[in-house]
């Protein structure tokens, strides 16, 4: 565990309390063998009853391990692998907007404990007559398909859209959390300027998940980018994987509002350097306790020292006073 520091930006400082502390991981292949094949570009994690449940943004079906990261582990497999072979035969005669959502796989997870349901994100799809909009999939308790609606937010780029989901409850009506990716729900410079990170709040509708407020996180978080979020009792997680770091702060129970909260850095290598630069996915384990799942790394030699931690699964402890 590294000492106390700081990280400044442009947009202002928040002290960066210290290092996540690894406890165990394991790479999703030598899990689940070959049941996903070879490329599993993780980008969401859900834990629920002792199993983890990904998903990678290059599959349409889910991957399920189990939580002491065994694989002799009997939960460990791929789910609903007979809905990517039936969407390559569909070809083209369905739907852009369908073909698009399936064939490029999920961003996040949520779940609804009231109704039973799980929920997937599509980041971006395009929209008639343009644009796009982030599209939300809806799965019963054992996985099974309930349709999708899309949330009503514009997106400008399509590779710059939600990247987090997460499920609130309050006063018995329930709510998603919709994370963007780029600050201030934007692309390109902009969007990697810190000090605007934004979740976005919808509320089910006749047809679509309708807006209803917004989220703003700390204009002192350093963050470039957001990846992943969690809320449990009342304490929110938010990942960025290319600040390599975990915001930890508590979500108002009366208005959708944030405190300060604290930055962890995720570990370092013992030069001080990025070793989970493809971090994508966080999920609440318990109090002090989070999963994260990682990216595959990119191609080049830039992106070498990601390797031992890509397409991978993470336990980490968060320091006392998290």
């Amino acid at each position: 565990m590294t000492t106390a520091k700081k990280q400044k930006t442009k947009a202002g400082s928040a002290k960066v309390s210290a290092e996540l502390r690894l406890l165990k991981e394991a790479k999703i292949k030598d899990l689940i063998g070959d049941a996903a094949g070879d490329r599993l570009e993780a980008s969401g994690v859900l834990y629920r009853d002792g199993v983890f449940l990904v998903v990678c943004d290059n599959l349409p079906f889910f991957l399920r391990i189990g939580g002491e990261l065994s694989p002799k582990a009997p939960e460990n497999g791929a789910l609903g692998t007979e809905r990517g072979k039936a969407t390559k035969k569909k070809g083209k005669k369905d739907s852009q907007k369908e073909a698009a959502a399936e064939v490029e796989g999920y961003e996040d997870l949520a779940y609804d404990p009231s109704g039973e349901r799980h929920f997937a994100l599509s980041e971006a799809v395009p929209v008639a007559p343009e644009g796009f909009r982030a599209r939300v999939h809806e799965y019963d308790a054992r996985l099974r398909p309930r349709g999708s609606a899309t949330l009503d937010f514009a997106l400008s780029d399509a590779n710059k859209g939600l990247e987090g989901l997460e499920w609130v409850e309050r006063d018995g009506t329930g709510y998603l959390l919709g994370l963007c990716e780029g600050n201030r729900c934007t692309g390109g410079k902009e969007g990697r300027k810190p000090g605007g990170g934004r979740i976005q709040v919808f509320r089910r509708g006749a047809e679509q998940w309708d807006r209803t407020d917004t989220i703003r996180l700390p204009a002192s978080l350093p963050f470039e980018d957001y990846s992943s979020v969690s809320v449990r009792d009342g304490r929110i997680a938010v990942l960025s994987q290319a600040s390599s770091a975990l915001w930890v702060g508590r979500l108002s129970p009366r208005k959708w509002q944030v405190d300060e909260g604290t930055v962890y850095a995720l570990p370092t290598d013992d030069k001080g350097r990025t070793v989970y630069g493809t971090a994508e996915g966080v999920s609440w384990i318990s109090r002090d306790h989070v999963v994260v799942v990682s990216d595959r790394a990119k191609k080049g030699r830039a992106n070498d020292h990601y390797r031992a931690k890509d397409q991978s699964i993470h336990v980490f402890l968060i320091p006392s006073g998290g």
